[in-house]
């Protein structure tokens, strides 16, 4: 392993959430009489729920909360991305720490459960920890400061994952099937790359 401690990202990076996310939010636009295709709605998931929000059904009240119930049930069954239950597992293997940083509210507790990777995580934040939202650094400096990290990365799926983490100084992994983020250290499309 490159590093002692890797701090990750679930949604899109652990998780292979975004065709159940997508489902999800077409069933809610078409309950609402908006049309929008599976791509266009994949697209702007992958930049932030909150941009595809407002991008896709801007000013339709309650349109987040039922979105969410909605996603809610296609998470019901999570799937992790290949190889990510054996990458989390030679880290700790290797003496090595997990952490991760997800928006999600405390749901993220009962995914990892599910997946039988929570035993893997030396601390898990979610937004019921009181940090920002990422671009922020602030979630990833606790971290860092609160265990001492010296030799550390994050591992995201989108640009702002690379931002998170270079403003909190430390290097990042951009994990995406055929993309690149030209301020990743590093981008890979497989997650076990990360054990070369």
């Amino acid at each position: 392993m490159r590093y002692s401690a890797y701090i990750w990202d679930l949604g899109g990076t652990l998780l292979d959430n975004y065709a159940g996310s997508s489902r999800a939010f077409v069933r809610t636009l078409a309950a609402h009489g908006i049309e929008a295709t599976y791509d266009d709605v994949h697209r702007a998931l992958r930049v932030s729920t909150a941009h595809a929000v407002a991008t896709l059904v801007p000013g339709v009240p309650g349109f987040l909360a039922e979105y969410k119930r909605a996603e809610a049930v296609e998470l019901a069954t999570p799937m992790l991305f290949d190889g990510a239950r054996e990458v989390l597992e030679a880290v700790v293997a290797a003496g090595g720490a997990n952490f991760l940083v997800s928006h999600r509210d405390r749901q993220v507790l009962t995914l990892l459960e599910r997946t039988g990777i929570a035993h893997l995580f030396t601390e898990v934040l979610t937004a019921d920890s009181g940090f920002p939202r990422k671009p922020d650094p602030a979630s990833i400096r606790y971290l860092v400061d609160t265990y001492g990290l010296t030799d550390c990365v994050v591992v995201g799926d989108r640009p702002l994952d690379v931002e998170a983490a270079r403003a909190a100084g430390v290097d990042a992994v951009f994990f995406a099937d055929g993309e690149t983020c030209p301020r990743a250290t590093r981008s890979i499309s497989r997650l076990r790359d990360l054990l070369d």
